[in-house]
């Protein structure tokens, strides 16, 4: 279903595009990092700190380099240079440096001919520690410790990033209002599960050259973080990306590990090779906070909400990775889909001696939007309104401004809510299916790129796209945005399609390399389809201009009289007198040879300016409204989500293929983290860093989904598009925690809702003798 203009526009783009390396990776012939080889190549392994919090006294390594086989055995003193992927928390460094940060933090490195022998390094390896006190709670690091994980903390406590925003009058706003509603949610943490674990090579060569080829979603961060701790000019640095099999932004920071990767290849002078086992990959996590959030909402009799009053702790772990962005983010990603007058944030995020948490698909938006969407069905039942009128009743319009500044050009939003009410059949449904039964109701709103770039020096575009085309016709694309199977090359390829009139097949989007790619700022915070896609349309309209000229030297008829059509330009009234594809390069290329084009794209300048007014602006954002329905066996708390009709304004979806898999994709991995899946700990220690023991849903386990595209056009995204990466997470979650309430009556504040859970929740309801649907 889609009320965007479906009619044939356009040749390739709104249609269901295949990927273009899907054939490669069907068959087993696309090349991940592990599967390089190169001649020589050693092994690289690394030792782990078995202690969560320890002063490293000694290392003694002396054994581990005088075994046969060993090349080089590195400690954190011989490359010390902190570094992060925020200039303004650089808090990491390659290898441990004074002190082990958490159970996992990396202290020793070696390089030998084989991993048994870098095995047997790193047992050789003596360590002498001082044991700290260990920090396992955020709020005992609330207040001053004893001994701080990192001496930047502020005011000698663990905050790491503290965050406070008002708007507004919100105390008022609570004095006068007719209703309220709170809700204290917790949050388990959770991690990627990509399917290709963290693997690096690198090579430092006679010519002084380093290069490295890494499964990352940020090529260029990667680079920058590789001259900085290793001392190194940029240009003397290679980077390249190969296919990466999955991210979700687990691989979207420069990690220690690709550091240490190319330490030891410079201290070698042969290739090396860092490839991750499953417990790695749980220990260097990077998932999403665990989280206490704490969410009041004030309105009028008739629903127009009045406020929002939201506080948030959240533990970040060993290191700051992007925790200062998803910190503000916790505050100001509930700013939509609502107009609310008045608001109130207060965000901490608090250093642990636990595994680090970072950006997770959606991060920030994720369990701030739980909260604030469980409490606006609370809020709607006190009230006495329907959980749909509510909503609309307080929908933010298109061209408008929220109360912290960000910018709101289109939304469907309520779209969304008509196409999922409708669909979902909610009116026979709400309230009147039997016990165990529920229907609920969740929205979400997301960025479409981070209007802020991290790195402000040298100013530079955003994202920048080059064309290539010779006299064999083939049009080379090169870009750094990094594909990790999201699709961003099918769609980047079929843009430049689109806009030259050829045919798809003659593009080649050239695989990422920083000797030859021209900068972009990566895969994260769903900006690829929007900035990737405007600069590829300037680059293609660029290079079609040169071939209207040629074809109009050709034809004789002026450009503007020129259409394009599949493989020719053709005049309007003359479709007889055709310029070929082909004819019109090769007349373009007489006097200046192969033909190139560039496009570039920065967003709008936007937002306030008080203290982090750029956090959460975007050129744009989506919206969603979700409808579960849900089964549950109230004996043994077992629930089964049946169907999600889940309604997204993307704009247009320029891929439908694409979009559709990333609404599936996301809806599976929001009900990973609502049914059960969580990082355990005893204390700091991970209990469960195994896919046998970290539990994502089985097959059985997803619903059937209904995607409902409703976008109109966005006027700033190219060709009318929007986000549709980590959006279609955030409304999955409370969709189906109100259709739970729907069905047992039983609100969930405590994230995973697990069966035992589920149990207790219906029993206590019973002793407190308040019946529901007559059980």
């Amino acid at each position: 279903m889609s009320t965007a203009d479906a009619s044939p526009k356009f040749r390739l783009l709104g249609g269901r595009i295949p990927y273009v390396e899907g054939p490669l990776k069907v068959t087993g012939r696309a090349e991940y990092t592990d599967d390089i080889k190169r001649p020589g190549m050693l092994y690289g392994g690394l030792l782990r700190s078995p202690w969560p919090h320890a002063r490293l006294v000694s290392i003694d390594v002396s054994s581990a380099r005088s075994l046969p086989g060993v090349y080089a055995v590195l400690t954190g003193e011989k490359y010390p240079t902190p570094f992060g992927v925020l200039p303004i928390t650089h808090d990491e460094t390659a290898i441990a440096v004074g002190k082990a940060r958490y159970i996992g933090d990396i202290i020793a490195a070696v390089a030998a001919t084989d991993e048994r022998t870098a095995e047997l390094a790193m047992a050789a390896i003596r360590v002498e520690v001082e044991p700290l006190p260990e920090y396992a709670d955020p709020q005992t690091g609330l207040a001053p410790v004893t001994e701080p994980i990192h001496a930047r903390g502020l005011a000698g406590t663990n905050i790491q990033k503290e965050v406070v925003q008002h708007f507004g009058d919100v105390d008022a706003a609570f004095a006068q209002a007719s209703h309220t509603v709170r809700v204290r949610g917790t949050f388990a943490g959770v991690t990627h599960a990509f399917t290709e674990p963290m693997a690096t090579i690198a090579e430092s060569t006679p010519d002084g050259r380093l290069t490295v080829w890494s499964a990352t979603q940020v090529p260029h961060y990667l680079h920058r973080a590789l001259s900085e701790v290793l001392g190194i000019p940029m240009h003397r640095i290679r980077v390249i990306k190969p296919e990466v099999g999955g991210g979700f932004g687990g691989k979207s920071d420069p990690l220690p590990h690709e550091i240490a990767c190319a330490a030891l290849a410079l201290e070698t002078g042969r290739p090396v090779k860092i490839r991750f086992d499953r417990e790695d990959v749980f220990l260097t996590n990077h998932g999403r906070h665990p989280t206490q959030n704490d969410v009041r909402i004030a309105a009028d009799s008739e629903g127009h909400l009045s406020a929002y009053d939201i506080q948030a702790v959240l533990d970040g772990g060993a290191w700051s990775s992007f925790g200062t962005v998803t910190t503000y983010y916790n505050g100001v990603l509930a700013m939509g889909p609502y107009r609310v007058p008045n608001f109130r944030y207060r965000g901490r995020r608090v250093y642990t001696n636990k595994p680090p948490s970072g950006a997770m698909r959606a991060h920030g938006g994720t369990n701030i939007r739980y909260s604030v969407e469980v409490a606006l069905d609370e809020l709607a039942e006190s009230i006495g309104l329907d959980p749909f009128v509510l909503r609309e009743r307080n929908a933010l319009p298109p061209n408008s401004t929220t109360v912290n500044q960000l910018r709101i050009t289109s939304t469907s939003f309520r779209q969304c809510l008509d196409a999922s009410r409708v669909r979902s059949g909610w009116a026979d449904k709400f309230r009147r299916l039997p016990f165990g039964e529920g229907i609920g109701l969740g929205c979400g709103f997301y960025i479409s790129g981070s209007n802020s770039p991290i790195h402000f020096t040298p100013k530079m575009p955003q994202c920048t796209v080059h064309l290539k085309v010779d006299m064999d016709g083939g049009i080379a694309v090169h870009s750094m945005q990094a594909d990790i199977g999201q699709g961003s090359n099918t769609l980047l390829a079929a843009i430049v399609a689109e806009v030259l009139g050829v045919d798809l097949d003659r593009v080649h989007v050239v695989r990422v390399d920083s000797d030859i790619s021209p900068v972009d700022i990566g895969s994260y915070s769903s900006r690829v389809t929007f900035m990737m896609g405007n600069a590829a349309r300037r680059a293609a309209e660029e290079l079609l201009a040169t071939l209207l000229r040629a074809a109009s030297e050709l034809c004789g008829y002026p450009v503007d009289q020129l259409a394009v059509e599949r493989e020719r330009y053709v005049p309007r009234h003359r479709p007889e007198v055709a310029v070929s594809f082909m004819d019109a390069l090769h007349k373009a290329m007489e006097k200046v040879g192969a033909l190139t084009a560039t496009g570039a794209y920065s967003s709008p300048p936007m937002g306030g300016t008080f203290k982090g007014a750029r956090a959460g602006t975007a050129p744009a954002y989506s919206f969603a409204a979700y409808v579960a329905q849900v089964r549950v066996d109230a004996e043994t708390g077992e629930y089964h989500v049946g169907t999600i009709w889940a309604a997204f304004d993307c704009g247009r979806p320029l891929n439908r293929l694409a979009v559709e898999g990333q609404i599936e994709g996301s809806i599976h991995m929001g009900l990973g983290q609502l049914m059960g899946e969580t990082m355990s700990y005893r204390s700091t220690r991970l209990m469960n860093p195994s896919l046998l023991e970290y539990k994502i849903p089985a097959p059985q386990q997803m619903p059937r989904v209904e995607c409902l595209l409703v976008g109109q056009d966005d006027p700033e995204g190219p060709f009318g598009a929007k986000e549709a990466g980590e959006g279609p997470l955030v409304a999955t979650l409370p969709a189906v925690a109100n259709a739970l309430y729907d069905a047992i009556g039983v609100r969930f504040h405590e994230l995973p809702i697990t069966p035992d859970r589920v149990v207790r929740g219906i029993e206590q309801r019973r002793k407190e003798g308040r019946p529901w649907k007559g059980a």
